[in-house]
């Protein structure tokens, strides 16, 4: 059974630098490949008179961008933490995630402004240009979203999906082509166009709640603060655990800060040890960042936390 891009970035999470220079240069790649391809949609949806043609390129030219914008951000993230950003620049990641979904969301607002008033007033397209540019489309976009999606980042699931997208598009492009090649229908080309579209739009949406969520601190999908308690707790010499929080800075690296109370730590050696062990359980769910906090099972602090806390009750 194929895993999952949770458990995936899980397990990869110790090679991060390794793969975040894969990362750049995949999207380097990509961003050369789709600035020579979306020239040559924009100058064959005017040879196809195809607004379904021109409405690819202009995704193709917010995908451009949003490339350029992904490799800038993705580079400034790299950077180690200072005083300013104590944390790091892994944030500034999810700033070429926003650029990119306003550039697509624009890009579909033009597209649809083109296309909608073409469905009351179809114009004819040449049939076997749009089958060309359409065999072009799948080849170039299907194999660089079969580069990308080995990415971990936000900003390159984002292209990612937009590039499969648009590969499933130009599908849809090639049998618009194969049936106007034998029957005259001109109004298929506009609702193509309307269609693809719309679901790019739908889909990078998902892609920027997603992004709200880590900047407005939202615990990282794939991961539920009960399991994560739950964890901990089955840490042998953990009691119990309360105020957790979780977060993520990029949508690959989490940070955790909890209290855990011990229920036999004696010296400072026996708390430094159980950190070690917490935290190795830690990262092992993709949490790479955890600041604990340790308490005695009769402390203040843990009566604070209420009966749960209490490990002399526990049975």
């Amino acid at each position: 059974m194929a895993r999952s891009r949770d458990t995936e970035s899980r397990h990869d999470a110790h090679g991060l630098p390794h793969r975040r220079d894969a990362d750049l240069t995949r999207i380097g790649v990509a961003f050369a490949l789709n600035l020579v391809f979306a020239a040559v949609e924009a100058v064959g949806g005017l040879w196809t008179n195809s607004v379904a043609v021109l409405s690819d390129a202009v995704h193709d030219l917010g995908d451009c961008l949003a490339l350029a914008l992904a490799w800038h951000f993705a580079r400034v993230s790299r950077k180690s933490g200072d005083d300013v950003y104590t944390f790091g620049y892994r944030r500034f990641a999810l700033v070429g995630v926003l650029a990119v979904g306003g550039a697509l969301f624009a890009g579909g607002i033009v597209v649809l402004v083109e296309s909608v008033p073409r469905l009351f007033a179809p114009e004819t397209t040449n049939a076997r240009g749009m089958l060309v540019l359409a065999g072009v489309g799948i080849v170039v976009n299907g194999w660089m979203a079969l580069r990308m999606r080995r990415g971990l980042s936000l900003s390159e699931r984002v292209v990612t999906w937009h590039l499969v997208e648009d590969a499933l598009g130009w599908v849809a492009v090639l049998a618009t082509g194969v049936v106007m090649t034998f029957w005259s229908v001109p109004v298929l080309d506009p609702i193509v166009s309307i269609l693809i579209t719309l679901y790019v739009l739908w889909n990078v949406g998902r892609r920027l709640r997603e992004t709200f969520v880590i900047l407005l601190q939202g615990v990282p999908r794939g991961l539920r603060v009960a399991e994560v308690e739950s964890a901990i707790r089955a840490v042998p010499g953990v009691c119990d655990v309360h105020h957790t929080h979780i977060w993520s800075q990029d949508g690959i690296e989490h940070v955790l800060t909890s209290h855990v109370v011990a229920s036999s730590a004696d010296s400072y050696a026996d708390v430094a040890a159980l950190r070690r062990e917490v935290k190795e359980t830690l990262k092992r769910l993709g949490i790479l960042h955890a600041t604990l906090e340790f308490e005695g099972s009769a402390g203040p602090a843990c009566d604070d936390a209420g009966e749960e806390c209490r490990c002399g009750e526990r049975t």
